[in-house]
């Protein structure tokens, strides 16, 4: 399959959602219609394929610490596990200013214009609740203050350079998995599946999505996850299903009607897919209309996958994600197990060819689905595998991703 940066056919009728390939005028911050732009960094066309191919912006709005120790040790971070816990050591006032510095820097305009300049079409965006400040509950939970501004920012520059953006609720209230720092707090145990957080979660996307259709910073987002990674248990998920997805539908519906936007102006409503294990997203809604789905494939954690190059490569060629359409992969890496990532037969610095070979055969699986979203950007790591540009500039992945197919990986 090859796709090219082409001119794609008119909006035809409501069935058609906003994805990428989707003629849709773009109008940037300045006020200069994008839409009939023919320089390939800018105009908004994206392959004629539909496929989305972009990366996520880890650690930005919800950091990771092990994505950018440095700058965590900096902020005076060092020995907490989460925003959370970084907050109420070091304070508010103290770490809203650290916050800020580096929602300032981590991503920076000139990122966007690389980005585009590999070819990338899509990004997406972790953020947590507690972005919305009005449903924090002052007493007792404890994040950085002052993002919006720069969550606005970012989807200014990227609608500016034609990318189509994915807002990703990454950290829901009470945490939607235990002691993991991606959820914003490393909770002892996954408190978001109660009525009452339910309705936190609800009034945030409500918000967001109500931001989303009401600043022109945000006009290039066309999906909205509503809960990412959700525990993989089914004692705990038959309300997930029941009552928080249906209820996001109705919830998001509800506020783009009260905004007069038109059916084919609505956001995609993004889920879990079956395959992530929490369960049919599907099982209780009555309306699916835009509804996406999200896919994450991490190969170094299947264990039925044999730790050898060709079992990676040929398990990845025949890597079949699809089920609930439409279904985007959004995350997934190059990174292998833990125990065997710095042997020689794995060593980054001396095996670029497989690696090479091995992020062509996840592309070419992930764009029989509808397209893919590296995990992530940029990392301190010191290590391509989770790090797009790092890869790029070490000569692992191509500026010309069209070119993968023609490595005859798979």
């Amino acid at each position: 399959m090859r796709t090219t940066l082409t001119t794609v056919a008119a909006l035809s009728g409501v069935a058609s959602a906003w994805m990428p390939g989707i003629h849709k005028d773009i109008v940037s911050i300045k006020g200069e219609n994008l839409f009939n732009k023919t320089d390939p960094i800018t105009k908004r066309w994206l392959p004629a394929s539909g496929k989305i191919r972009g990366v996520n912006l880890g650690s930005m709005f919800v950091f990771e610490p092990w994505i950018a120790e440095n700058i965590w040790s900096d902020m005076g971070c060092s020995n907490q596990n989460s925003e959370f816990d970084c907050v109420s050591a070091v304070g508010q006032d103290t770490a809203n200013s650290h916050f800020q510095d580096h929602w300032d820097s981590w991503i920076v305009e000139d990122d966007i214009a690389t980005m585009a300049s590999y070819g990338l079409n899509a990004i997406r965006i972790p953020v947590g609740y507690w972005i919305r400040e009005d449903i924090v509950y002052s007493d007792s939970e404890h994040f950085p203050q002052g993002a919006l501004p720069y969550l606005k920012k970012i989807c200014g520059w990227a609608s500016d350079y034609g990318f189509y953006i994915i807002i990703d609720l990454h950290g829901a209230p009470g945490a939607q998995v235990a002691q993991n720092s991606d959820t914003g707090q490393f909770a002892p145990s996954p408190g978001f599946y109660v009525d009452y957080q339910f309705e936190r979660g609800l009034k945030f996307l409500e918000w967001i999505t109500t931001q989303i259709h009401s600043s022109n910073s945000f006009r290039n987002v066309g999906m909205l996850q509503i809960v990412n990674e959700p525990v993989q248990d089914s004692n705990q998920v038959g309300n997930l299903l029941s009552s928080y997805y249906p209820n996001a539908f109705s919830r998001i519906r509800a506020a783009e009607k009260s905004l007069g936007i038109a059916a084919n102006n609505e956001l995609h409503i993004q889920m879990m897919n079956a395959k992530w294990g929490s369960g049919d997203p599907t099982q209780y809604l009555t309306d699916n209309y835009f509804a996406a789905y999200d896919d994450h494939r991490y190969v170094k954690w299947d264990s039925s996958v044999a730790v050898s190059k060709d079992d990676y490569i040929r398990s990845s060629c025949n890597d079949d994600r699809g089920g609930n359409t439409p279904t985007v992969v959004t995350e997934w890496s190059l990174s292998v197990p833990d125990n065997v990532q710095y042997t020689p037969d794995w060593d980054p610095s001396t095996n670029q060819d497989f690696y090479a070979r091995w992020f062509a055969a996840q592309v070419i699986a992930y764009e029989k689905q509808g397209g893919w979203l590296f995990w992530s950007w940029k990392s301190e790591l010191g290590d391509y595998r989770w790090s797009y540009k790092d890869a790029v500039a070490a000569g692992v992945i191509p500026k010309n991703l069209d070119s993968v197919y023609d490595l005859g990986v798979c």
